[in-house]
C-alpha cells in the first residue's frame, strides 16, 4: 500500500509538506504543490479518509444504514446513494441492521467513531433516542419523519393503485397481505389498498405478516391458501412476498392470471424475470437514493433546503400476473 512517505520521497519534499498540500493547510509554493500532486497521481495514493477528517475536522465520509441487505430493493437504494455521493467526492460507510435495534445502535456508534459528516438511514426505529442525540445531520430514506429530512415514495397512493388495478381486472375475492406493523411504508400501502376495497363491493380479507424476510414469505403463502383457498386476487406487501405467493399458487396448480391475480410492491429487478413475470407497483428506488444523497450533501454544505420532505411518485407495472384490460372499452 502506498503511504504518504512514498509520496514525499517521490516528490522530493518532506512528509509535512505533502500533508499541507493534501489538506490545503498552510502555504506551499505552487510548483511544489504541482510536484506533490503529480506524485500522488503517479503512485495512485489514496489518503486515509478517517485520518484526514480528524485532522481537518471535516470528513468526506457518510454513514448509510439499511435494514436488510438480502432484500433486493435496498441495494437499489444504496446504489443511488453511492453513485450520487461519489460525484460529490464522498465515500460510504455501510451498515446492515437486520431490523435489530441493538445492532443499529452499534453501527451508529461506529459511524460517529469514524467521524462521518452525516447519516442516511432506512431505519425502522427512527422514534428512538439513537437519532435525537446525534450532532450530525440525518436524512431518512424510504421512511417518513416529521422531525428529519426524508425521501420516500408515495406508498398510500401505491396501495390504492394496486387495489384499483386488481379490481379493474376482475378479482372478486381478494386477500391483502398486510406488511409489518413497525414499518411505516408497509402500513401506508396497506391503508391505501384498504381505502379502495372498503368502498367497493368486493369481498376481501386481511392477513397480517411480521417481516419482509425471504424465509418467512413461503410460510405466509402456504397459510394464505390454506385459510382462503378461493382467493382470486392477492395484494402482496412487497415483491418478495408476492414471489412466494406465486410459487405456492403454481405448486397448487392454479392458473395465473386466469384463476389468480397477484400484484407485488417495489419492482425489484427479479420481478421481471419470474415466470410469469410479476405485476407490481414500482418504487423508484435508485432515484430515491440519489435524492437522499443530494439532500444530505446540501445540508452538510450548509446550502438552503427548499424541500425537507421529498415524496417520489409510484407507477403500476403491468406484467403477466394480472389480466389485461381494454383501456378504451
Amino acid at each position: 500500500m502506498v503511504t504518504i512517505r512514498d509520496v514525499a520521497k517521490k516528490s522530493g519534499v518532506s512528509i509535512a509538506t505533502v500533508s499541507r498540500v493534501l489538506n490545503a493547510n498552510g502555504y506551499v509554493h505552487e510548483d511544489t504543490r504541482k510536484k506533490v500532486m503529480a506524485a500522488v497521481d503517479e503512485l495512485k495514493y489514496s489518503p486515509n479518509e478517517v485520518a484526514r477528517s480528524l485532522y481537518k475536522k471535516k470528513s468526506k465520509l457518510v454513514g448509510l444504514l439499511l435494514p436488510d441487505i438480502t432484500n433486493p430493493f435496498f441495494p437499489q437504494l444504496a446504489r443511488g446513494v453511492e453513485d450520487e455521493m461519489q460525484k460529490g467526492g464522498y465515500r460510504i460507510l455501510f451498515g446492515n441492521s437486520d431490523e435489530n435495534a441493538e445492532k443499529e445502535l452499534d453501527y451508529l456508534n461506529t459511524f460517529i467513531q469514524n467521524n462521518v459528516v452525516g447519516i442516511i438511514s432506512a431505519t425502522n426505529n427512527k422514534a428512538k433516542d439513537n437519532y435525537k442525540n446525534l450532532s450530525i445531520p440525518v436524512v431518512f430514506l424510504d421512511r417518513t419523519s416529521t422531525d428529519y429530512p426524508s425521501v420516500y415514495a408515495d406508498g398510500k397512493k401505491g396501495g390504492r393503485m394496486a387495489a384499483e388495478e386488481i379490481v379493474k381486472r376482475g378479482s372478486k375475492r381478494i386477500t391483502i397481505l398486510k406488511g409489518p406493523a413497525h414499518i411505516q411504508p408497509a402500513q401506508d400501502r396497506f391503508q391505501g389498498a384498504l381505502e379502495v376495497l372498503s368502498q367497493s363491493n368486493i369481498d376481501f380479507h386481511v392477513m397480517s405478516t411480521t417481516s419482509f424476510a425471504f424465509e418467512d414469505a413461503e410460510k405466509w403463502a402456504k397459510e394464505l391458501f390454506a385459510t382462503y383457498p378461493d382467493t382470486d386476487g392477492v395484494l402482496a406487501s412487497n415483491d418478495i412476498v408476492a414471489t412466494a405467493v406465486l410459487h405456492e399458487a403454481l405448486r397448487l396448480g392454479k392458473s395465473i392470471p386466469e384463476e389468480l391475480q397477484i400484484i407485488g410492491f417495489d419492482d425489484i429487478p427479479q420481478s421481471s424475470l419470474l415466470f410469469p413475470s410479476l405485476s407490481t407497483i414500482r418504487q423508484p428506488a435508485y432515484e430515491m437514493g440519489k435524492e437522499a444523497a443530494q439532500l444530505l450533501m446540501k445540508i452538510t454544505n450548509q446550502e438552503k433546503i427548499q424541500q425537507h420532505q421529498v415524496q417520489l411518485p409510484v407507477t403500476f407495472i403491468d406484467r403477466n400476473t394480472t389480466r389485461k384490460v381494454d383501456e378504451n372499452g
